[in-house]
């Protein structure tokens, strides 16, 4: 058969009913993407005969004599398609796992559709961006300072002349790898790379509990294909956690490879390798397996009560993690309290929804030691990890990254590396495992459900008084991340406030279903939806304007921050503080929308009461704020390392460990460090997430890499510069005082030598023109962010429109205004999706029923409004140059906010996200005393 793929004849014969998708990857064109393989995500977008079409359900036999043209192939020659310089000069990605299917997309459209993108759009999705930055690209917007370089070289001078690149818009400089498909993920790798790749599939468990007694293999093995089919007698007994944190035993050791017991509906029982991934999935269906179903608990209430079944046996119960803390004399705050609120919240099961789902190939190099490429926030972690569990010495492994394509706190897991690994270590043939999209939904991780009993009193005045919680955190079959997230759930969501008398009581809870784990706000999301809550409560009891109360009772610059301890962190500090211009700056946001029709609502037939009032055909308009404090660097430890050389090219050449995922650390750590150096952003070259490059680096977590990593890569900039003043006075036969660097070359004098003539001169000399960087992640700061809605609710349907979405941020000194705008407008997308439609669900059984994308409804274009972002003007003393982190905190004030717009709009307290349509329409319904025509959903836990 013959297909001509981007202009190229192709002879080549798919498999019976291979889709596009997987023939055009075998052709070599990596740039085509799965996210989901059901028509769902839009990553895998061609062209056939010049129209786009998902290729994950374009049979490849149908498109043999067809005119196929991929990302690869919509440039012409050396020139950019204009979609793709269009999303260059506007920044339109951020893990860029998406984009190229949103380019194919968009470079069809004509002018009428791009005038209906929510439309037009709605089968591309991405979870990284909040889709602005997409909309300006489609729409052709410019906002990087050098897009068609894609790294960034306008940089705009200093009174001294000198390039001054941190404040500046420079693009990221894999943006033309990115929007061409020439951008390397995971498992683009060319098959000539890797000779005799096997691929490893898994049987999982078909109960929530049970005990392995027999796997019967014959048949499995007997496949043509087959290679070999592990089981828990091939796993070593070491257990383990699949988080993974600086300190190993932050985590309870209760995880093993494959395990003789399996604890959830979806666990690994055991793995088939085989040369290809139909001959593996067929080994998984021959195997059979003989259980002991034992006694399952599926709810973290009933996990407590005595005699409860015992997740993991001997571990005298289920309760992973307990806190408990008493400040002041809370009963005494209470009865002092004018006004006293007093109700539970609960958070349901979110999951990441990375594109690119979890997958590793594990393999050997030249020198024979195991290389593991992996999608992870933490290389050097696994790492530590796979040697921990297969007795390896860290010498004989490599752990790399590609790029990676989302992550979210879900890739801060080990859930694919060390079953590759085993599988390389067993056959001495590199070993692909790459998880499905219903294998994310039902045998990775999801956010940890919560339930938050709040007990509040306030005086008249507007004092709070007291404040008494009481947690429960559903960390589901296995303790990863357990501990950490109850601790830090508690941390600064009861610091952000000022009260005498505070008390928590909290516990993580082992239960038979699906594990949780990292999730962006690690635990804060879920309390300071709860705390945010009661705060509006309490100001409404008072008569008080939400806000007002906020201002009363939030830290001021200097305050202690105590949440569970008498006494605060010792390394927590105000390097600055900016949570005051938030709350001012979202107030005048909102105050300034009540005059424009567009986000007032005066174009709508308003009601003129609360829900109860209301008749059905009318809207009722409400606003709601929050707000959040996170410490800039997570406790315990976060440790970085940086090298940095003057290249013979003349350029710099930095290498930092942290992993680049769309959170924009490879274009931070250029702007430092090109600072420092004096010169631009693409004179310095990056390369990161190698276990190869750099002594160690904690990882891409708890939103690190500008303040941690950063810190590393501008501590080894700073160094280098005084290195290359000195040798450069050597040439120059003068003080080092007198030497000023240039972007491309040194002046004394008058006298000009460029980089690339000192770098020859250096190595004539033997003197080695490079610096290291470390830093230790503390003392820490402390970053802010304030969210404000005004909403609409349809009375009589429960629809709910966002008319104005206002977001105010203390990032610092803000590197890049456009990475951390995006990074900023992607978590409120994310935020948006958790409290209005995105749930995790979970039979009586123990099996989760969202097993696919259309099931789990993600944010599309059409679902996230335009947000107002501010930033504080604040200049950070810890931080680099400033700076203070931002990646994950935007995501926690919103559901919050949003509970508290609904509130101000119908008089109803929603108690539980997500704010479902039929949620809210049950709701109004019952307040206007009628019945409900069908019950409401319980509350997930």
């Amino acid at each position: 058969m013959t297909y001509r793929i981007n202009n190229v004849e192709v002879d080549a014969v798919p498999f019976p009913g291979q889709c596009l998708r997987t023939f055009l990857r075998e052709q070599g064109n990596l740039g085509v993407k799965k996210g989901c393989d059901a028509g769902d995500c839009g990553a895998c977008t061609v062209h056939v005969d010049g129209r786009p079409v998902h290729s994950c359900l374009y049979p490849a036999v149908r498109a043999a004599g067809r005119e196929i043209t991929t990302i690869e192939g919509l440039a012409d020659g050396d020139s950019l398609h204009p979609m793709q310089q269009q999303f260059l000069d506007a920044q339109g990605f951020q893990c860029g796992f998406c984009t190229a299917g949103m380019v194919m997309t968009a470079a069809t459209f004509d002018e009428q559709q791009k005038e209906n993108l929510p439309r037009n759009l709605k089968g591309n999705l991405c979870r990284c961006t909040g889709y602005r930055s997409i909309e300006d690209a489609v729409c052709g917007h410019r906002h990087t300072e050098s897009s068609t370089a894609g790294t960034g070289s306008a940089d705009e001078p200093d009174s001294a002349g000198a390039p001054q690149t941190v404040g500046a818009n420079v693009a990221a400089p894999a943006g033309p790898d990115i929007v061409t498909g020439r951008a390397r993920y995971t498992l683009d790798v060319p098959a000539e790379e890797l000779p005799g790749l096997l691929h490893l599939k898994i049987l999982r468990s078909p109960h929530a509990h049970a005990r392995i007694l027999s796997i019967d293999a014959g048949a499995a093995l007997a496949v043509p294909g087959v290679e070999a089919v592990l089981t828990h007698e091939d796993a070593p007994e070491k257990l383990f956690s699949t988080a993974q944190h600086e300190l190993h035993t932050d985590d309870p050791d209760d995880t093993r490879v494959l395990d003789s017991v399996v604890r959830f509906r979806g666990q690994r029982v055991a793995a088939v390798v085989a040369d290809t991934v139909g001959a593996a999935a067929e080994g998984v269906r021959a195997l059979k397996v003989e259980y002991e179903v034992l006694p399952a608990v599926l709810d973290p209430e009933a996990a407590q009560a005595d005699g409860a079944p015992e997740v993991h046996s001997g571990t005298a119960g289920n309760v992973v993690a307990e806190l408990h803390s008493d400040l002041g004399d809370v009963d005494a705050g209470l009865a002092a309290a004018d006004v006293v609120h007093e109700n539970t919240y609960y958070s349901q099961r979110l999951q990441h929804v990375a594109l690119e789902t979890h997958g590793s190939i594990a393999f050997f190099d030249d020198l024979g030691r195991l290389v593991v490429r992996t999608s992870t926030q933490v290389p050097f972690l696994v790492r530590r990890a796979l040697c921990r569990v297969f007795g390896l010495k860290p010498a004989s492994v490599r752990v790399l990254t590609g790029r990676v394509g989302g992550g979210f706190g879900g890739k801060q897991e080990m859930l694919t590396e060390d079953l590759a690994a085993l599988a390389a270590l067993k056959l001495n043939r590199p070993v692909q495992l790459e998880l499905t999209r219903e294998e994310q939904f039902t045998a990775s991780t999801t956010r940890h459900p919560f339930a938050v009993k709040v007990r509040a009193g306030a005086a008249a005045d507007g004092t709070l008084t007291a404040l008494a919680l009481d947690v429960t955190a559903n960390t589901g079959a296995y303790g990863n991340h357990a501990p950490g997230v109850m601790f830090h759930g508690c941390g600064e969501s009861v610091a952000v406030y000022r009260c005498a008398n505070k008390k928590v009581d909290a516990r993580s809870v082992y239960t038979n279903t699906l594990p949780s784990g990292a999730f962006r706000g690690y635990g804060l999301s879920q309390m300071i939806f709860a705390i945010e809550s009661a705060m509006d409560e309490l100001a409404r009891g008072l008569g008080m304007d939400p806000l007002d109360f906020r201002r009363r009772n939030v830290v001021a610059n200097g305050d202690r921050m105590v949440s569970t301890a008498p006494e605060p962190a010792e390394d927590v500090h105000y390097g600055s503080y900016g949570l005051d211009q938030c709350l001012e700056l979202v107030s005048g946001a909102l105050a300034a929308g009540r005059q424009r029709p567009e986000t007032s609502g005066a174009e709508l037939a308003v009601s003129s009461g609360p829900a109860g009032a209301a008749d059905d055909g009318g809207w009722l308009i409400g606003e709601g704020t929050a707000v959040a404090m996170i410490d800039t660097v997570p406790p315990r430890g976060h440790i970085s390392h940086a090298k940095i050389s003057l290249r013979g090219d003349g350029r710099y050449g930095l290498d930092v460990g942290t992993a680049e995922f769309g959170n924009g650390t490879t274009t931070v750590h250029a702007q430092l460090a090109s600072t420092a150096l004096r010169t631009t952003a693409d004179r310095v070259v990056v390369r990161q997430s190698d276990t190869d490059l750099v002594d160690h680096d904690t990882g891409a977590y708890g939103s690190t890499g500008t303040v941690v990593a950063g810190k590393a890569s501008l501590a080894a900039a700073e160094e280098l510069a005084v290195l290359l003043r000195g040798f450069a006075a050597s040439l120059f036969r003068n003080t080092s005082a007198q030497v000023q660097l240039l972007a491309d070359a040194v002046e004394c004098g008058g006298e000009r030598v460029p980089l690339a003539d000192v770098a020859a001169r250096a190595r004539e000399e033997g003197i080695d023109l490079s610096a290291e960087g470390r830093w230790g992640g503390t003392p820490r700061s402390v970053a802010f962010n304030v969210q404000g809605f005004r909403v609409a609710v349809q009375a009589g349907t429960g629809e709910l429109r966002i008319l104005q979405s206002v977001h105010a941020a203390d990032a610092g000194v803000v590197v890049n205004p456009l990475q951390c705008r995006g990074q900023i407008e992607g978590g409120i997308a994310q935020a948006l999706g958790a409290a209005l439609f995105e749930e995790v669900r979970i039979d009586a059984e123990g099996t989760v029923e969202t097993r696919i994308l259309r099931e789990y409804h993600i944010p599309t274009f059409a679902d996230v409004p335009r947000t107002e972002i501010f930033f504080a003007d604040t200049d950070d003393s810890l931080g680099p140059m400033g700076a203070k982190s931002m990646s994950e905190s935007p995501f926690n004030p919103v559901a919050p906010a949003l509970a508290n717009a609904l509130r101000d709009a119908t008089g109803i307290r929603f108690t539980g996200t997500p704010f479902a349509r039929d949620r809210v329409y049950l709701e109004l319904r019952a307040a206007r005393g009628l019945s409900a025509e069908t019950e409401a959903p319980a509350p997930a836990v």
